[in-house]
């Protein structure tokens, strides 16, 4: 016999715990759409060719090839090796966005605003929290040729609302920009591909702490004087406070290139247009040691962090990139985005005792004392059913105790019980088996009287 276990990297829940994270799915996908985006979902696995754009480095190393038996079948046969497989599992949900983009470029209405909220695959080495199998939920929008700044401010207002919604304490979606950080590059002498390895670095301040950065900023592999290493300290330590601090700090960062003044007067106009979109400054900073390893960001970068648990790390990241499809498409195809790693998130989350395991789905347990009552019991379902409650049917009969025993135990609240007595005098008698209360009422009334205590 087998013994059943889950393979590692993968988070399978409960029921009720199961309940608590679709609950997050739907509250996230109902904050995208009330923005205007639009739903897509592409497949699970993508042509190797089309998804692995560049051969090499960690990210080809952490895909999941797909093959089926009769290719495995026919290479053995062939005895030669064929390569790699035809097919790979999605890692993310940016480049399968680009070969679409790119696709169905003429069927699309620019800017395209779209959301997606789907599993994606990396074979990374499992260990508690990290996972090979997990939710990514994204939205971005992309432009034709090209795309305004606007966009920038409106991405946080979307990550502002849906952490709001979802209610998991107070948080900070921290900005900077890669034209602010290349422009003072430029400004201290660090020129060409050197500027991507310097950025690179700087992201890692997070989790290697400055002075380790600094000795690898100043050692033979970068060589950069002490002076620029630790003018660049100080520029990453740059944090705002609130709203009227951001710009002030933006302001005390003195003249730089042209490429400085760009992104500087971009952000600018974010903290303008956030203000007018209504988000809390207290949920918006500058932070200038933001830098987003990925090479493909060209100008605002986000983070957002809880509060209360900033060793949680990122709960939504993202930001600006100037051609999304470029591998795929002659078109210059500008966007903006972020995503949220929600199986990640709600795993810390449960860890840290912020989400809690759910009621369940089910609003009423119909109970069944006998099978004489079974008629009348799925008459009675239908009737809650019709009304807009969830109700499973209990359809043999048990004792009565063991009934509600068992709708306790799932984290059903009402359990309606209608036997022999209660029919003869028209009533129902309803458990609420959150409050531990019992009540009977007329048959007539029982929806009202269950939308009552509900509310």
């Amino acid at each position: 016999m087998i013994k059943p276990r889950t393979p590692p990297g993968v988070m399978e829940l409960l029921p009720r715990d199961q309940v608590a994270f679709q609950r997050m799915l739907d509250a996230i996908r109902g904050t995208f759409e009330a923005y205007g985006f639009l739903p897509v979902e592409t497949p699970v696995f993508e042509l190797t060719d089309v998804l692995l754009t560049k051969s090499g480095g960690e990210t080809e190393r952490q895909v999941y090839f797909v093959q089926s038996t009769g290719a495995l079948e026919k290479a053995a046969q062939a005895g030669a090796d064929a390569g790699l497989p035809e097919l790979a599992l999605r890692f993310d949900l940016t480049v399968p966005l680009a070969r679409y983009v790119a696709e169905h470029e003429h069927q699309l209405a620019f800017p395209f605003r779209r959301y997606q909220m789907q599993r994606v695959y990396r074979g990374e080495r499992a260990q508690r929290g990290r996972f090979r199998e997990f939710y990514q939920c994204d939205i971005d929008v992309i432009g034709k040729d090209t795309l305004s700044t606007r966009f920038d401010a409106e991405i946080p207002a979307v990550i502002n609302a849906v952490f709001d919604r979802l209610a998991i304490g107070e948080f900070t979606i921290q900005f900077n920009h890669r034209k602010l950080l290349r422009g003072y590059f430029e400004g201290q002498g660090i020129e060409g591909e050197q500027q991507m390895l310097v950025l690179r670095e700087l992201d890692k301040l997070d989790k290697r702490g400055e002075e380790a950065v600094a000795a690898t900023l100043a050692g033979e592999g970068f060589g950069l004087a002490a002076d620029v290493v630790e003018r660049l300290m100080a520029f990453s330590r740059v944090r705002s406070t609130g709203h009227d601090d951001a710009l002030a700090r933006l302001d005390a960062l003195g003249s730089g290139t042209p490429l400085f003044e760009e992104g500087r007067d971009e952000l600018r106009q974010v903290l303008q247009q956030l203000r007018a979109l209504g988000v809390p400054e207290s949920r918006y900073a500058l932070n200038l040691s933001i830098a987003r390893g990925l090479d493909y960001y060209t100008g605002i970068v986000y983070e957002t962090v809880l509060d209360a648990h900033p060793g949680i790390g990122s709960i939504c990241s993202g930001g600006r990139y100037e051609n999304l499809a470029s591998h795929y498409s002659k078109s210059k195809l500008p966007g903006v985005g972020i995503s949220i790693g929600l199986t990640r998130l709600f795993y810390q989350l449960q860890e840290a005792g912020i989400v809690a395991t759910a009621e369940s789905s089910v609003d009423v347990l119909v109970a069944l004392m006998d099978d004489a009552m079974l008629a009348d019991a799925l008459a009675l379902s239908q009737q809650l059913r019709a009304a807009g409650f969830n109700v499973e049917t209990q359809l043999e009969p048990r004792k009565l105790a063991r009934q509600l025993q068992y709708a306790d135990r799932a984290g059903i609240r009402f359990a309606v019980i209608r036997g022999e007595d209660e029919a003869a005098r028209g009533v129902v008698a309803v458990k609420d088996l959150r409050r531990g209360e019992q009540f009977e009422v007329a048959e007539a009334g029982l929806v009202a009287a269950l939308r009552e205590v509900d509310a």
